[in-house]
């Protein structure tokens, strides 16, 4: 399960505790909130692949996986390192990774090792001034692998290096503040908002540049420097499966919104869902989209991608970067 902060209106939860245990087995089928849906819409299709509908309209932020280092750790040779690992991923090599790790149950150590040798993360690596580091990851799969990344070009780069799994940003964050914890891979909207602060405005944005620039001066505030953020993204998405893009001729949220308004269409998402500006309403307002009803499950995990294969859902939100999105 992923961490996920963009659901939230100003709520900081995060890394895998992000709105995972939400939602009871059975509770699918709920009314939505009032709405205009006055169309047939599209009913479910079973499936056995899930399509994820591309943000033609940028509702999500921009989650990009970014290296945050303590600036007292921070060396040319050591950002230019881990440079090179965000120059290799893209999201679909993020969810090969997941999927070898998730689902054919490689060990994160043994995915990364395998990613770097393929990708030749290694050439060309300048030796930094060295001593120990400790690379922190938050306890969920993806981040233990980008974890073990880190530590292959920081060792390539002449440092000692430590992954330690942790647990969520709000047991982390500091610690790297404070310099505990030398290197973390993190996502920059995400991060963004949590060290802006609760009643702050939002400082995450669609636009990469204009999130890295906040994300930045946030940085520069908490001790804090950044790399350059990858392609690689883990955001809210919305799927669909296969059958059901195929059946309705839907590509993007745009189609879905022109093409699925209605009656038929069942949303499913966490129960968070109807109240979260990036999820129903976010729906709504950016895209006028209307489902007849909304099916309370989780926050993209298994009741999520179980009701959308099995026909129970037409569309559910999962994350980006989920093993269970790679093709075949």
């Amino acid at each position: 399960m992923r961490r996920h902060l963009l659901l939230t209106a100003g709520t900081f939860l995060t890394a895998a505790v992000i709105l995972t245990g939400c939602g009871e087995s059975g509770s699918s089928g709920t009314a939505a909130p009032p709405s205009s849906a006055s169309g047939a819409g599209c009913a479910p299709a079973a499936g056995g692949t899930l399509v994820v509908l591309t943000d033609d309209k940028n509702l999500q932020n921009t989650d990009n996986i970014v290296p945050a280092i303590h600036a007292k750790s921070s060396s040319p040779q050591l950002v230019a390192a881990l440079d090179k690992v965000s120059a290799a991923l893209d999201t679909t090599k993020l969810i090969e990774l997941n999927k070898a790790v998730d689902v054919d149950r490689k060990s994160a150590k043994t995915v990364a090792q395998e990613f770097a040798t393929a990708n030749n993360l290694t050439a060309g690596i300048a030796k930094g001034p060295g001593g120990d580091l400790t690379v922190g990851a938050a306890n969920f799969a993806e981040s233990k692998t980008l974890g073990e990344l880190y530590n292959i070009v920081l060792t390539a780069a002449g440092y000692t290096v430590k992954v330690q799994q942790i647990g969520n940003r709000e047991l982390y964050e500091p610690d790297l503040e404070k310099g505990a914890i030398d290197v973390v891979p993190e996502y920059a909207a995400s991060l963004a908002t949590f060290l802006a602060g609760k009643n702050a405005p939002d400082p995450s944005s669609p636009d990469l540049d204009t999130t890295m620039a906040n994300l930045k001066a946030l940085g520069e505030k908490a001790g804090l420097v950044f790399g350059t953020p990858s392609s690689a993204q883990n955001q809210n998405a919305f799927a669909v499966t296969d059958a059901f893009a195929t059946k309705y001729g839907v590509k993007t949220l745009s189609d879905l919104a022109a093409k699925c308004s209605g009656v038929a269409t069942v949303l499913g998402g966490p129960p968070e869902c109807p109240q979260r500006p990036k999820c129903q309403p976010g729906l709504a307002t950016t895209y006028n989209f209307q489902a007849g009803k909304f099916s309370s499950l989780d926050a993209g995990g298994p009741q999520t991608k179980g009701a959308l294969k099995q026909g129970e859902i037409s569309v559910g939100l999962v994350f980006s970067s989920d093993g269970a999105l790679a093709a075949g």
